[in-house]
């Protein structure tokens, strides 16, 4: 009987039972590629990326509390300045002027209260010197007062033992000692309320020196807000004033961005099941990308990022559709890199090893 080729028939297709060779090959990639997709597996298990990550820091925004001339400007653009640098002058003459002012008002009031204090001095000598006089014309007085008893003791006994003109000489002379005493008494009263007097404007001066001091005070405050230094080391960005320009206070003229930054990464929130504080990052950094940069988790913020927008989302008004929410991680680099600019919101690509 003849072949099927000899009768000119298409041979039958052979399965890969009849091709070995081709058997033996596919089982081999079928395993290689099973074996390679489970060590990926086993690998990509241990980490979790995200690429809705980017650099982040407390910018510091610097403004003036005080209005006027700008008279100097330190800084220019991205220019690297320290703590406690000055950045900004303000026109002072209207303040020093007033400084001068309260300083002089406080020497006036500070004079006025030295016054008082030694007029009180003063009045308190004149105080002793008074009673002194009182205890001097009480003595008197009271002999005065005991004679003309005496006299009239006697005169009622025997009227020929005491003349009249020695009662009347008696009687007169308790009359002028004792109003000899009572004129002692009212100017020890009346050196008692002069202390009182001069004690209350002293009260009133120490007022007065303590407004004065205050009112420099303030303004040595506002002088020293016409000079405006950087509060944090950094580099000056938002640069918006220039030599001459007028300021009001709260205007916004510089920005400084602190030399710390790290990572804000918005990672899924089922990404976080196995993510945890000092877990290692590996950091590529879309400026730097030949840059290998370290870094470990700092913290995980309580609460997804849509919780905290200005608009927060009302879940409990119409349809609702579940949406994977996004949680910021704080990502500290555990070297600041050298030779790579940093700067807030240029994009990075965190992977934290989980496992």
């Amino acid at each position: 009987m003849a072949s099927a080729s000899e009768r000119g028939e298409p041979a039958a297709p052979r399965g890969l039972l009849q091709r070995p060779r081709l058997l033996i090959i596919s089982t081999v990639v079928l395993l290689t590629v099973a074996i390679g997709a489970l060590l990926w597996w086993l690998d990509a298990r241990n980490y979790e990326s995200t690429d809705d990550a980017f650099i982040d820091t407390h910018i510091v925004r610097l403004a003036p509390q005080a209005a006027g001339r700008v008279t100097e400007v330190s800084v220019s653009d991205n220019e690297l300045v320290q703590a406690g640098q000055s950045v900004l002058t303000i026109d002072s003459a209207d303040v020093a002027a007033r400084v001068a002012e309260a300083k002089a008002q406080q020497a006036q009031a500070s004079a006025q209260a030295d016054y008082a204090a030694a007029q009180i001095t003063i009045d308190q000598t004149a105080l002793q010197q008074a009673e002194a006089d009182l205890a001097a014309a009480k003595a008197p007085a009271d002999n005065a007062a005991s004679d003309l008893a005496r006299y009239r003791r006697l005169a009622a006994l025997n009227p020929l033992a005491v003349s009249q003109q020695q009662i009347d000489q008696a009687t007169f002379t308790v009359r002028q000692t004792a109003a000899q005493r009572d004129a002692a008494a009212r100017a020890a009263d009346s050196r008692l309320a002069t202390i009182a007097a001069a004690r209350t404007q002293l009260a009133a001066a120490r007022a007065a020196v303590n407004a004065a001091e205050a009112q420099l005070d303030e303004n040595n405050v506002l002088l020293g807000y016409t000079h405006l230094v950087a509060p944090v080391a950094g580099h000056v960005t938002a640069k918006s004033v220039a030599l001459g320009d007028y300021v009001q206070p709260g205007t916004q003229v510089f920005a400084i961005v602190p030399l710390t930054v790290w990572v804000t990464a918005n990672f899924k929130e089922t990404q976080l099941k196995l993510m945890r504080p000092g877990q290692s990052v590996s950091i590529k950094v879309d400026a730097c990308p030949e840059d290998h940069l370290r870094g470990h988790v700092d913290s995980i913020q309580r609460g997804a990022g849509q919780a905290f927008g200005v608009l927060p989302p009302e879940n409990a008004t119409g349809n609702y559709v579940k949406v994977v929410q996004r949680v910021p991680v704080k990502i500290v680099f555990d070297e600041a890199p050298r030779d790579c600019v940093l700067g807030p919101g240029m994009s990075v690509e965190p992977t934290v090893r989980v496992r």
